[in-house]
């Protein structure tokens, strides 16, 4: 090699492809002075090169400490065997990219980017080539997991495949030196996709039909938009009819719609964004934000966000939603692109027969979408991020598995909020969001979201992780993929706390309060409010609250009425203190408001234990409590009714109702009579909803605390994971967190990770992951 001229090979791991890495290696050993090439290998990037030592040193400093800003650089691995070294003075190349080398990881793949801000100065600049194009974008922002089809990513592996590059659009691709060098997603208006308009009768393309879409959104209308990962339903958020009209159509009564706004200037008009909310809603995901939205209402309408004092507002994440934005100056509901309970429509004829019913035109484009994608969302709790939905803009950017797993592996995931998550090795990949799991469609789209990430993580999973609950589709689909010996059957709440404890890589035993819902327990009842003792192999139940009966079981959950009868007549009898009977007295009020054919045939069933299962569950009581206070009678998506209680609280302070804690079959178990009877008695000495409502959070949140103390007391660990539904509720989990960190615990929750069942899948992983490593 000469003298001080040595040879290197780099390769290098993580988030590396489709995020302009191999150009700015080509530029940083240009500017060195090496010699050598870069290419893409499967799912990680390998540099031979030549140089001065010096020169070597100060390139592998730089590889991570300079690298793109949408690059994760896990490791490097550098070594002296170079099969090819490169010539002196030869240059520094980008190379075609190689297949065929196994790795015990997943391939991490890049998740979309929004438009950054260099690509927008194009976008509005007249004299840009790429002036109002829709589709623009360079290596630093632009779709990504949406259009890729295949590993190592390049452009012939994306949908952008169907659209050769125009000698403009070539030049810059190759050139070192342009933003867009190597930006596989490349486009302009001569050779890039174009906007299609379908209305109920005529089509147009390009221009015309954005603004036959805009004038349309304008007078009122509704319009299916394609997206990055699926279409979006559009309409003027601060028209009442138009808002209404669409929930009608989408069969969404109540639950709150996404507001795409311009920036930040009009983020601050709809609401009160904190700074990290800023962050979030200006960061490259571009989730949905809920912050607190202006009581008056005066940027967009109430029908957007009833019931709730939040609002999930979110800025433009592509070029098509800039012009939309700017050309209507006014905020946009964008909301999922489906009828309320079914999958994200992605496919062109899909949505049109899918959503005919709904929108009232068509802006649709000729790049077909590689993997369903709907939008994140997330809020910011005292500074810290909760993800309540991981899709767009996170997902499938990889995970840590503090166990790793010692054969490639699939968690199947819950029934709600579905995902399902992939691992290998020490890292898990975990799909997009797909919905709820209630019927053959949504059951179609998990099944393709496993089948993607398969395609391009590159693992084949030997087994699968479950849930305990066979009624769950996700848990057939598990026995129907692999046979018995390898799948492993994974109880619901500890998959909860797995999943928290994964993301902050803990390694030893660990304490989990799991609040949610519904989730089948290890001894066939129905569990939704526990403190458990684990680790990932196991777990072991020390707390929960106290059963009531489900009349009518899913009915209960829909008609929290029922299960306000549930807790006044059937809660579990705890030691001594007030008696049903004492209970369902104090609350004449509340039964005086129902239909008494009705309560009497609830009554009839709980007396007589007819389809009145079992559950000790926080969710549910959250419910009883939102009715007894008259805050909810249907409700139509999960979580309204104790949404509609956190709301009702706002901002109001009231001591915690009395509460008592028993000690019962080795556990310790909270009896909520005692708050119910004084909750019903202050109700009627007319004490303000709101005073009660805060009141009932302060309660749990001191039940929390009591029963987390009894726990570490007998020995349980001082580290604490919170999760579950119940703790998107921002009054408990800062409440919780706050008397827990008083007694000297550390407090975690999921960040990356949702605490709802969203995160399932993720904690059924690292929970499969050790168990099989334990054998």
């Amino acid at each position: 090699m000469g003298t001080g001229r040595q040879a290197r090979r780099f390769e290098v791991y993580g988030t590396v492809q489709g995020v302009g890495f191999r150009p700015f290696v080509q530029r940083l050993a240009s500017d060195l002075g090496l010699d050598g090439w870069v290419r893409n290998v499967d799912g990680h990037v390998v540099i031979d090169t030549a140089g001065s030592t010096a020169a070597l040193r100060r390139f592998a400093d730089r590889l991570q400490s300079r690298a793109p800003a949408l690059s994760r650089v896990r490791s490097v691995r550098a070594s002296c065997e170079v099969p090819e070294l490169p010539a002196r003075g030869s240059g520094f190349a980008v190379r075609p990219s190689v297949t065929g080398h196994r790795r015990r990881a997943p391939h991490e793949i890049p998740p979309d980017a929004a438009t950054c801000a260099a690509c927008l100065a194009e976008l509005f600049d007249p004299r840009d080539r790429r002036y109002r194009y829709p589709f623009i974008n360079c290596t630093d922002c632009g779709p990504r997991a949406t259009v890729i089809t295949g590993l190592p990513y390049d452009r012939p592996r994306t949908t952008m495949r169907f659209f050769p590059l125009c000698p403009a659009c070539s030049a810059e691709y190759r050139d070192p030196g342009d933003r867009r060098f190597h930006a596989e997603p490349l486009a302009c208006p001569a050779c890039g996709p174009r906007l299609a308009w379908h209305p109920a009768q005529g089509d147009t393309t390009g221009p015309v039909a954005l603004r036959a879409a805009e004038a349309l959104i304008a007078a009122g209308g509704i319009v299916a938009v394609k997206g990055l990962g699926g279409y979006q339903l559009v309409c003027d958020a601060r028209r009442t009819d138009a808002v209404e009209r669409l929930r009608r159509r989408k069969h969404r009564p109540h639950k709150p719609l996404a507001v795409m706004v311009e920036d930040l200037a009009a983020a601050h008009r709809a609401g009160h964004p904190t700074p990290t909310e800023e962050r979030l809603l200006t960061s490259p995901a571009r989730p949905v934000v809920l912050i607190a939205g202006h009581s008056c209402g005066r940027a967009v309408s109430a029908a957007v966000h009833p019931g709730t004092g939040r609002i999930g507002l979110f800025l433009p994440t592509t070029g098509l939603h800039h012009l939309l934005l700017r050309d209507l100056g006014r905020p946009l509901v964008v909301t999922s692109g489906n009828l309320a309970g079914e999958p994200l429509a992605s496919d062109d004829a899909e949505a049109r027969e899918r959503l005919a019913r709904i929108a009232d035109g068509f802006l649709a484009h000729n790049r077909p979408i590689a993997a369903r994608y709907d939008d994140s969302v997330t809020q910011a709790v005292r500074g810290r991020v909760l993800t309540i939905r991981r899709a767009r803009g996170y997902a499938p950017a990889p995970l840590p598995l503090p166990v790793p797993a010692p054969v490639p592996l699939v968690g199947a995931g819950a029934q709600s909020k579905h995902t399902v998550t992939v691992a290998d090795g020490r890292r898990a990949v975990t799909g997009p969001h797909t919905g709820d799991l209630s019927d053959a469609r949504t059951l179609a789209a998990f099944e393709r979201s496993y089948a993607d990430l398969v395609a391009l993580t590159g693992v084949t999973p030997q087994a699968v992780a479950h849930d305990l609950h066979p009624g769950y589709l996700s848990t057939q689909w598990a026995a129907a993929l692999l046979p018995p010996g390898r799948r492993v059957a994974v109880q619901h709440h500890h998959a909860h706390i797995a999943a928290c404890a994964a993301e902050h890589r803990l390694r030893g035993p660990f304490l989990g309060v799991a609040y949610d819902g519904l989730g089948l327990g290890d001894d066939g009842t129905l569990w939704g409010a526990e403190i458990l003792v684990a680790d990932y192999t196991a777990y072991r139940r020390v707390g929960r609250f106290a059963t009531a009966p489900l009349p009518g079981g899913e009915a209960a959950v829909r008609h929290p009425d029922r299960m306000a009868l549930g807790y006044l007549y059937g809660t579990e009898i705890l030691g001594k203190s007030p008696s049903p009977p004492e209970l369902a007295a104090s609350a004449r009020e509340f039964t005086a408001r129902l239909d008494p054919r009705e309560a009497m045939t609830v009554r009839t069933m709980i007396r007589r234990r007819l389809n009145c299962p079992r559950a000790s569950s926080a969710g549910r009581l959250f419910d009883a409590v939102a009715a007894l206070l008259g805050l909810s009678g249907e409700i139509s998506y999960e979580g309204q009714a104790a949404a509609a209680l956190e709301n009702a609280a706002g901002t109001a302070r009231r001591p915690a109702l009395p509460w008592r804690v028993v000690r019962g079959d080795g556990l310790w178990v909270y009896d909520p009579r005692p708050t119910l009877t004084a909750l019903l008695g202050e109700l009627a000495g007319r004490t303000p909803v709101p005073l009660l409502a805060a009141a009932f959070h302060s309660t749990v949140a001191e039940v929390t605390a009591a029963l987390v103390e009894r726990a570490v007391t007998g020995g349980a660990p001082r580290t604490v994971c919170l999760a579950g539904g119940c703790f998107v509720n921002r009054r408990l989990l800062t409440d919780v967190r706050r008397l827990l960190r008083a007694q000297g615990l550390r407090v975690l929750v999921g960040s990356a990770v949702p605490v709802g069942d969203g995160g399932i899948s993720y904690g059924q992983a690292a929970v499969a992951a050790a168990r099989l490593k334990g054998g």
